[in-house]
């Protein structure tokens, strides 16, 4: 069931915050992970794999290694002998667009996607537990909406009528009515975020699952004076470089902010220059030259 057991420092004590975050040693999920540590959290870490790039048991209190579309592993993940548990799924067979867009996936992608949400929520009903958060994508919003890059429509009532343009966007938005339907038949209090493109600093950059942020970072710190770099596509939604037939995701897509101002008094401050930056400065060193 698991990859190397369970490694865990702290014991859990009656007076600690407690979070679950399932996926914990993907992108989001390790960061996600951290910052719950230094806020005050006991947290456990559950995910199939080892984090590429760091050590989570750093920060992370416990962690377990298991795949999460079996029952059992779920339930494993969340029991902790108290119903307060957060829970914080991030879990998903997912990749960038050599992943998702190509359809050789699909049918893994929406299977063990699916089963993972199922049995998290199945679980948390068993155990008792209430509170979770899901990360949802950007890629459930209808295709059509998205095919002027200048005037893209990610509006979050725009959701429906549904058409996403990949079957990863269509299980996210399957798994955002699961939960919702288990908020109105069993009282889970589900909290849900459509994420857009992420990037960053530990991050997959390589092997075929990486973003097009990371991916284009790896290819300029790989390319020799005066070379060239090849992007999948026409150029019309990239830098004309050199375009090569490859999977496309939607021509335009902007994260609509209006309703996370209103309702948190937030928004996303990092300008994407700074944000590559940081990326491409974390790539470099590890490339092969």
């Amino acid at each position: 069931m698991t990859e190397e057991g369970n490694v865990s420092k702290k014991p859990l004590s009656a007076a600690n915050k407690v979070a679950v975050v399932l996926g914990g040693c993907g992108f989001i999920g390790h960061h996600l992970a951290r910052r719950l540590q230094t806020e005050g959290y006991w947290v456990r870490v559950a995910d199939i794999k080892k984090q590429e790039y760091c050590d989570v048991s750093t920060f992370a209190d416990d962690v377990m290694y298991g795949d999460l579309s079996d029952y059992q592993t779920c339930v494993q993940a969340l029991s902790l002998g108290r119903t307060d548990v957060e829970v914080y799924q991030l879990a998903a067979d997912m990749g960038g667009a050599s992943y998702i867009f190509t359809g050789e996936h699909d049918a893994n992608v929406m299977t063990n996607s699916a089963l993972i949400n199922l049995h998290t929520l199945k679980a948390m009903v068993a155990l008792g537990l209430k509170r979770v958060f899901y990360s949802s994508s950007a890629c459930i919003y209808p295709e059509h909406n998205q095919l002027n890059p200048d005037n893209p429509n990610c509006e979050e009532s725009s959701a429906y009528p549904a058409n996403p343009d990949s079957e990863y966007g269509w299980e996210k938005l399957f798994s955002e009515r699961l939960y919702l339907s288990y908020m109105r038949n069993y009282g889970i209090e589900p909290r849900i975020a459509r994420f857009h493109n992420v990037y960053g600093i530990e991050g997959t950059w390589d092997g075929g699952r990486e973003k097009a942020p990371a991916a284009i970072c790896r290819k300029i710190a790989m390319m020799q004076d005066g070379g060239e770099i090849e992007i999948f596509g026409d150029g019309n939604q990239k830098l004309s470089i050199k375009h090569i037939p490859g999977p496309l995701g939607v021509r335009g897509r902007s994260s609509d902010n209006r309703l996370i101002r209103e309702k948190l008094q937030w928004e996303p401050i990092s300008p994407l220059e700074v944000g590559m930056t940081k990326t491409y400065n974390w790539i470099l060193p590890q490339v092969p030259k």
